[in-house]
């Protein structure tokens, strides 16, 4: 019986991603507190001034009322888990960070949980057919 290697991304895939994933997390910060929990920038929104603090703060506010964050979260972690690929691990990064931090955070906790998982899965073998 051979043992196929379990799925680990490759060094430089591993420090972009590292990347990434701390880029969400700070986004996720930086909206939550800086746009979203404001009070001073909450009634300038609510008032209608039009910048680009406002746009985001309620196009934000429109993704984590319906869970959007932890829904493709855990999409790419479920697709992940089944399939192995640093693509999916970064999409699924990319979605929980902001996701734990803004209000998400069933979801995107159970996502994390998922791509832990996916760390036990034999990496992807490239079919070889004998000559």
């Amino acid at each position: 019986m051979t043992r196929h290697p379990l799925f680990v991304p490759p060094p430089r895939a591993g420090n972009v991603l590292t990347a990434l994933g701390l880029c969400a997390l700070g986004w996720g910060i930086y909206v939550r507190f800086l746009l979203v929990e404001a009070s001073n920038v909450a009634l300038s929104c609510q008032a209608g001034l039009p910048t680009a603090g406002c746009q985001v703060r309620a196009i934000t506010v429109a993704l984590f009322e319906n869970n959007v964050f932890g829904a493709v979260a855990v999409g790419a972690a479920l697709l992940n888990l089944v399939r192995p690929h640093v693509v999916l691990l970064a999409v699924a990064l990319l979605a929980a960070g902001p996701g734990i931090v803004l209000y998400n955070t069933g979801l995107s906790a159970f996502a994390v949980a998922l791509l832990m998982l996916g760390f036990a899965r034999p990496a992807r073998v490239p079919d070889t057919q004998p000559e």
